[in-house]
């Protein structure tokens, strides 16, 4: 377990503004790229800053907090200087998000490990499933405010 804002003290971490939360995601990944689309058209308050994975700085995140940075089989949601992964930062990010979308904390009653294993079992799937791109996620120029660089 890391301490809260553990990353500023990591030198391969390159310095970010984390005054908001942050969405790490993988942005050839066409479920994960619709996913960062859901918050930008969800997210009203413009709370989240969204980043790509294949980033200097998502690698070096991913890095740090002990994930492969090359194979990425979870979205980091980082808030407050805390990341959380799998199903646990999904639902944070849906909760944050307002009704209707906040009542998915009902998955919460479920345990974390079978909720975790159902959402590596679709990390795991997704490009056979929904498919990869063959660039990154571009952000529209309206929605680059929103991107960290």
């Amino acid at each position: 377990m890391h301490k809260p804002y553990s990353y500023r003290d990591d030198p391969a971490v390159p310095d970010f503004p984390d005054d908001n939360p942050i969405i790490i995601f993988d942005g050839v990944c066409v479920m994960c790229s619709a996913w960062a689309r859901f918050i930008l058209k969800h997210d009203r308050s413009e709370r989240y800053r969204l980043l790509p994975a294949q980033t200097d700085l998502g690698a070096a995140l991913y890095h740090h907090y002990g994930l492969n940075p090359i194979d990425y089989e979870t979205n980091v949601l980082i808030e407050n200087g805390r990341a959380y992964f799998k199903s646990t930062g999904t639902i944070r990010m849906f909760v944050s998000l307002g009704l209707p979308w906040s009542l998915m904390a009902v998955f919460r009653i479920i345990p974390e490990g079978i909720r975790d294993k159902a959402y590596e079992m679709i990390a795991r799937n997704r490009y056979r499933w929904f498919g990869k791109r063959d660039t990154c996620y571009i952000a529209t120029q309206a929605e680059k405010k929103r991107f960290l660089p």
